[in-house]
């Protein structure tokens, strides 16, 4: 069992202190969950019920999209009845809930993007093997090591707080249950776990980045080779993806990237990569690609006909 002493909730801090800027940041941020529901779910969807959307690229981006709509619920939902509540607490099993499926879906995530990127890689550098090689087996199975990644990277994290002991103070400057603030807490030296969490989590985003950059070096590499509509093409297809790795990875690497200690910038950087990066999602690959574009417009025809019939 968990040392816990005579801790058995946390406090959060959220975002500000000051009411109306919580007011506010409640209407902001239920839009924007809102959105990234519905949005996320609007690229499943449209996937899911478009033939033209059969590629494995789409498929990928359909279960990107599913984990990105998970991955925000994990801390939106939370951090929106906090805004309007005096006593913002969660209990000790709630906040290493919270810790697991944070890690869960932003490790599963990161193995996503890392899985796309290879398959842009099959497409544009080996296109006549592109069907057997990436084909509903293999695309099936890359998607359960991306699902059991995700699992064995959270399960490690903690694995590594699981026994310390928490005897007080109890307040997390923070608005969910993350690593660094949390470890603050402990009553116990964490200095070599606090090591190990850099090693387990920082390691894993700047691997799979450095995967990821070095996969596309050679795909453009390779462009040189092609016609200037080929070029166009795969530049629009991977540009998409490139962005989207930019704006996980990057505030990913900061925060689990350093030392066990907190900046103050730390929460508004938690807000891009748990808020923003799901949000921008959707609309990153759904205006860069004109596939999705028409495949959701024909989603809207047939959703209006049945309407009218």
């Amino acid at each position: 069992m968990v040392n816990t002493h005579n801790v058995s909730e946390f406090i959060f801090l959220g975002l500000s202190p000051n009411q109306e800027v919580q007011r506010v940041c409640f209407v902001v941020f239920l839009l924007l969950y809102t959105a990234i529901v519905l949005g996320n779910f609007l690229i499943v969807l449209t996937v899911m019920t478009s033939r033209s959307l059969g590629s494995p690229m789409f498929f990928f981006l359909s279960y990107l999209s599913f984990v990105e709509i998970c991955y925000s619920s994990t801390t939106v939902p939370k951090l929106i009845s906090d805004l309007l509540a005096e006593r913002k607490a969660i209990s000790l099993w709630g906040c290493m809930t919270q810790l697991f499926f944070i890690h869960f879906f932003g490790g599963t995530e990161m193995f996503l993007l890392t899985v796309m990127a290879y398959d842009r890689y099959v497409a544009i550098c080996k296109p006549l093997n592109y069907t057997t090689i990436m084909n509903r087996q293999v695309c099936a199975v890359l998607v359960g090591i991306a699902w059991v990644g995700g699992f064995v990277h959270s399960f490690a994290q903690i694995l590594l707080i699981f026994h310390l002991p928490f005897c007080g103070p109890n307040v997390i400057d923070h608005y969910f249950c993350d690593l660094l603030p949390f470890l603050k807490l402990a009553c116990s030296d964490t200095f070599r776990i606090g090591l190990l969490i850099v090693a387990n989590g920082g390691t894993l985003s700047v691997i799979s980045f450095v995967v990821l950059l070095a996969s596309y070096v050679v795909i453009l590499l390779h462009l040189r080779i092609r016609s200037s509509e080929g070029r166009r093409k795969a530049l629009s297809t991977c540009g998409s993806h490139v962005t989207v790795v930019i704006l996980f990875f990057g505030p990913c690497i900061f925060i689990y990237l350093r030392p066990s200690a907190t900046l103050p910038v730390d929460k508004m950087v938690a807000v891009f990569y748990t808020v923003v990066t799901p949000l921008l999602n959707p609309v990153i690959y759904s205006l860069r690609n004109a596939e999705v574009k028409k495949a959701m417009k024909r989603l809207w025809i047939r959703t209006m006909n049945l309407e009218e019939k």
